[in-house]
């Protein structure tokens, strides 16, 4: 097995930003950079998976919570931007501009609100992103090697918008055996492997 798809075993499941920079910059991980992995899924329950004691089982993500870190007293917002939006810059969502608040509504990020990719550069790192994004900017122009951005997030199986590596792709026809849930899986999985193959001796971000 390369060595990259070994240290797939390090990952740290459900990273917040500010988690992430504190740990990277602790003693304990001086010499050793851990791969990242951040795994945001809409409408799931704070029960749903085997490892926090959900009836259905999850065995593929509870030998990741087994070999990372698991959370047990952490909340994110009820909707996904403001999350996506706090966990890659690890501010609240409404400092960023993310959300909506009385007197202060929703805009562009401001200049200092960088991303995580953008910070861990710097240190080696390499980053992907598949999925929503939800936030302003291109994604590689924020620090993302790879990207496969569903802008369509509400069509699920004929997306109109979406991108890859900041360059729009053609419209799905309906009726296609595209499905957004299995192409997303699919360029993560790509990405992994790639960087296994190129770049295993350089931690990852995703």
């Amino acid at each position: 097995m390369p060595r990259g798809l070994q240290k797939i075993s390090m990952v740290k499941l459900f990273f917040p930003g500010w988690v992430l920079m504190a740990i990277l910059g602790s003693p304990v991980f001086a010499a050793e950079k851990p791969n990242v992995l951040i795994i945001l899924a809409d409408d799931l329950g704070f029960s749903d998976l085997g490892c926090y004691g959900g009836e259905i089982q999850t065995p593929n993500l509870d030998n990741l919570s087994k070999h990372g870190l698991r959370f047990t007293q952490f909340h994110n917002t009820a909707r996904c931007w403001p999350t996506r939006a706090a966990l890659l810059t690890g501010y609240y969502a409404q400092q960023v501009r993310r959300d909506t608040l009385p007197g202060i509504k929703r805009d562009m990020r401001p200049n200092w609100a960088r991303l995580l990719p953008d910070m861990l550069r710097p240190l080696g790192y390499r980053s992907y992103h598949s999925g929503k994004w939800h936030l302003d900017g291109k994604q590689l122009e924020a620090g993302f090697d790879h990207s496969y951005d569903l802008a369509d997030q509400s069509r699920f199986f004929s997306p109109q918008l979406h991108y890859e590596d900041d360059q729009k792709l053609p419209p799905v026809e309906p009726d296609t055996d595209y499905y957004a849930t299995t192409a997303i899986a699919d360029h993560a999985i790509k990405c992994l492997r790639e960087h296994a193959k190129e770049h295993a001796d350089k931690p990852f971000f995703h």
